[in-house]
C-alpha cells in the first residue's frame, strides 16, 4: 500500500511524504503506482519550473517507494501561491485515485 502524508502549517501545505508500493499489479504494470508516481513527479517538476525554486526533495532511487518533499522557507509570495495551487492539485488527484483504489492508497493530512 502507498501511504501519503501531507503536513500543513498555518493552513498551508508545507510538505508531503510518500512511502510504500501499491501492490495492485506486477512491476511495470501497476496502474495505481503509475498514477501516483506521475502525479507526484509532475508536481515536484512543476514547482521547480513554474514556482522557480528548488524545494527540498529526497527519494529512494535504489529501492523506490519513497519520496519526501518540503517547501523551502525563503519563497516569495508568488512562489508560495504557485506552490499551494500545485500541492492542492496533487492532493485532489491522489484523492481521486484513493476513491477508486482504496485498498492501495491512503492519504493523511496533518
Amino acid at each position: 500500500m502507498i501511504r501519503v502524508t501531507f503536513h500543513k502549517k498555518d493552513h498551508e501545505l508545507v510538505s508531503f511524504e510518500m512511502t510504500g508500493h501499491a501492490g495492485f499489479g506486477e512491476y511495470g504494470e501497476d496502474i495505481v503506482c503509475a498514477g501516483v508516481s506521475a502525479l507526484a513527479i509532475t508536481t515536484v517538476n512543476s514547482i521547480e519550473k513554474l514556482a522557480g525554486y528548488q524545494p527540498i526533495v529526497d527519494v529512494d532511487e535504489v529501492e523506490g517507494g519513497y519520496l519526501y518533499f518540503e517547501v523551502v522557507r525563503d519563497v516569495t509570495k508568488v512562489q508560495a501561491q504557485t506552490t499551494q495551487i500545485l500541492l492542492n492539485s496533487l492532493l485532489l488527484g491522489l484523492e481521486g485515485i484513493q476513491e477508486e483504489y482504496p485498498n492501495y492508497l491512503t492519504i493523511q493530512v496533518d
